[in-house]
């Protein structure tokens, strides 16, 4: 018998509900922004289109929820790059459910070679050809971004990458890791865990072991992360985040691997989940703002 508009496979308010004719109804994260010139920081954005992706700045949050449209993003990221004075590349993956992963990796990974190609000076975009430096390169994400990040980072350093292009550093913000291990962090936020415990199998259905070494790249028998292919790495955890303990392993894990590069960790006490997003004025969510500026532009020229 076929299902009805209305029938529900998979219901979790505040976020999202996902119908069994195979609809998808996105309760957060609808609102966007065209690209354009921002009269708050001058940043100067514009929409590239390729085959598979549509490169504009940073992976968001969640696999499903959010693009580099939406408010939240445009406005942070334009902060961002008017702070630390840097171009940058915004990724808008095709999103799941509709696209399971590993789509957005896939995705995420063919918008870096769309960047690599302009590293001779006569890639597509005029832009990145006169002025991103291609010696000072960084991912960076936030919460599943920041999982999209460490993935492609970890692709990056295999011998059969292909990419002809050094990533400087990787910044993981609040990451979305997860495991079959409870952790004490799990009980701070009861709504988020949830979410994040169900949203896995949603979104790699293909693939829905919490110990996939995808989303807990720390797990027994998980490629090692001394293979990270970068330089540096800066993770931010927050205190009141359900994910701050799966941020804190990551980073120990990496301390303890043989990764020969530099890591570091912040952790904002007080705070939840991504809180740096929503209040650009907010004195902690600045503060994380300037970790992030020094990571980036730290022994430039």
């Amino acid at each position: 018998m076929a299902a009805t508009d209305n029938e529900l496979d998979y219901d979790f308010p505040p976020f999202l509900r996902v119908y069994k004719n195979g609809r998808v109804e996105r309760l957060m994260g609808t609102e966007s922004l065209p690209a354009g010139v921002d009269p708050q920081t001058g940043v100067t954005s514009k929409d590239q289109h390729s085959k598979a992706t549509s490169p504009h700045l940073h992976p968001w949050r969640a696999f499903c929820l959010f693009s580099p449209e939406s408010a939240l993003f445009h406005n942070y990221l334009n902060a961002l790059v008017a702070e630390a004075q840097v171009v940058a590349v915004s990724v808008h993956y095709r999103r799941a459910p509709e696209h399971p992963l590993p789509t957005a990796y896939e995705d995420s990974w063919a918008a870096v070679q769309w960047v690599a190609s302009h590293r001779s000076g006569d890639g597509p975009e005029a832009s990145l050809n006169q002025h991103a430096d291609f010696r000072r390169v960084f991912l960076a994400g936030d919460s599943a971004g920041a999982n999209i990040v460490h993935n492609l980072a970890m692709r990056a350093g295999s011998a059969d990458a292909g990419l002809n292009l050094e990533i400087l550093g990787i910044a993981l913000k609040d990451p979305y890791f997860w495991g079959s291990d409870p952790v004490p962090s799990d009980s701070l936020d009861p709504v988020m865990k949830a979410f994040g415990e169900q949203l896995w199998p949603l979104v790699s259905p293909s693939s829905p072991d919490y110990d996939d070494p995808k989303i807990n790249p720390v797990a027994e028998g998980a490629p090692s992360l001394s293979g990270l292919g970068c330089r540096r790495v800066l993770v931010t955890v927050s205190g009141k985040d359900c994910l701050r303990d799966r941020g804190r392993f990551y980073f120990e894990g990496l301390s303890r691997s043989g990764w020969p590069g530099v890591a570091e960790i912040h952790e904002t006490e007080g705070e939840g989940h991504c809180f740096h997003l929503h209040d650009l004025n907010y004195e902690k969510a600045k503060e994380r703002m300037r970790r992030f500026v020094d990571f980036f532009n730290r022994d430039s020229d």
